[in-house]
């Protein structure tokens, strides 16, 4: 069967590669001239199952509304009078319930645990190298109220058997000791040990090559305009260098997605949340993270990728805005001189943006459409590198007709009708 994969990120590559394990002729587009050039460039270098949860919560509403009248605050929300943004936003508050959250929680770590997995057989199977490190990940609270909140996340990690320590001051020592000059700043940690780094694009990078002796076809360049239906069943593809016949099509294109289905009135609730970072050099190794840390007071994450520091955080609601102004990477900037001031030099700090395809609930949409030989894997948030591995396998085992080894209904887009 012949398969178009739309979308070159890493959710469209990892797609591309499990479905041409399977024996389908795979072909790839993408606007760009290469892979992973867009949201999956520069991301937060974390493979995080342990850390997977949805960012509607209870409490969000008003934490939302106190963050918005903070310098260095978690979340920006532009004054443009968006009907979009509001109504994607008035179904995240309804997802803001305990009992909501708790359903989420577990999907979305039920498919980034089966994707972790999915990470380490690739790595067993085909080599693959991506300054990748296997060091868990450590929250840290600033404040004794987050380390009363994290009792709900406990409850779910225990519940689901997912390996995870909670750390004393001291502890946190013990797996990030670059952190000795502030450590009288916490209250405490918690460490999912099961979770992973490294860098996306090289992944990508690395990845392709591993397609291309697959025999998948990769087409950049090419803008893709519309999807072409006819008698209730995907017929072609309609781009800016004409149309191309496919039996199958995967729309894997991260935000945009929600607007190229808009166009056969297939609605998907995914809204583009804009997110920052920064890349800088590490001059002294011994003040630099050792695996990756997310400092819960400003939702940013620094994670250690060989011989650099990535930091990225930030949740803009702006539309598809990608300018990069200065002012909106200072809290990022300011978590890194805070942490780890001493262990590189950010005078050389490489900054970036990118727009994470997030969902209400913060669970993917990875399935079936209503048009016969359509099918989505796209809304994957801030967790797209976690689950990609995860959901590209379910999403070949559902192409080809196979069982998939996870619970695939809890992702379909069924779930939005």
């Amino acid at each position: 069967m012949r398969v178009c994969v739309l979308g070159a990120g890493v959710v469209g590559l990892t797609s591309a590669y499990y479905l041409a394990k399977k024996g389908f002729d795979v072909t790839v587009m993408d606007r760009q001239e290469g892979v992973a050039l867009e949201t999956s460039f520069a991301n937060a270098g974390q493979i995080s199952p342990g850390y997977s949860a949805p960012w509607a919560a209870p409490g969000i509403p008003f934490k939302a509304v106190k963050w918005l009248m903070q310098k260095h605050a978690p979340l920006k929300i532009s004054a443009d009078p968006e009907l979009k943004k509001f109504a994607w936003m008035s179904k995240m508050l309804a997802n803001c319930t305990e009992k909501a959250y708790d359903v989420n929680k577990s999907r979305m770590v039920a498919l980034a645990e089966y994707s972790r997995d999915q990470f380490i057989a690739m790595r067993k199977e085909i080599g693959i190298q991506y300054d990748d490190g296997q060091g868990g990940l450590t929250q840290l609270f600033r404040k004794d109220e987050q380390v009363e909140a994290s009792e709900k996340d406990i409850k779910v990690l225990k519940a689901l058997g997912v390996p995870h320590q909670v750390l004393t001051p001291a502890q946190i020592l013990d797996v990030e000791p670059g952190l000795a000059p502030v450590i009288d700043k916490f209250k405490g940690g918690l460490r999912l040990t099961g979770d992973e780094t490294g860098d996306c694009f090289i992944f990508c990078q690395e990845l392709k090559k591993h397609c291309d002796e697959l025999g998948v076809k990769f087409q950049f360049g090419l803008s893709i305009d519309r999807l072409v239906i006819g008698g209730g069943k995907i017929r072609a593809v309609k781009t800016n260098q004409g149309d191309f016949e496919f039996d199958t099509v995967l729309v894997s294109m991260g935000s945009y997605s929600k607007e190229l289905l808009q166009t056969i009135d297939i609605a998907i609730p995914v809204y583009p949340v804009k997110g920052y970072s920064l890349t800088v050099p590490i001059t002294d190794s011994s003040y630099a993270p050792a695996s990756t840390v997310m400092d819960e007071t400003y939702k940013v994450a620094v994670t250690r990728l060989g011989d650099r520091i990535r930091a990225a955080g930030t949740a803009e609601l702006n539309g598809y805005n990608l300018d990069l102004p200065k002012v909106r990477t200072e809290t990022i900037t300011h978590v890194v001189r805070d942490l780890f001031n001493q262990g590189c030099d950010l005078s050389q700090a490489d900054y970036w943006t990118g727009l994470r395809p997030m969902t209400p609930d913060g669970t993917p949409v990875v399935g079936r459409t209503g048009v016969d030989g359509l099918y989505l894997n796209t809304g994957h948030g801030t967790l797209g590198w976690t689950m990609s591995c995860g959901s590209a396998a379910v999403i070949a085992d559902i192409m080809a007709g196979d069982k998939a080894d996870i619970e695939t209904k809890d992702f379909s887009v069924e779930r939005y009708r």
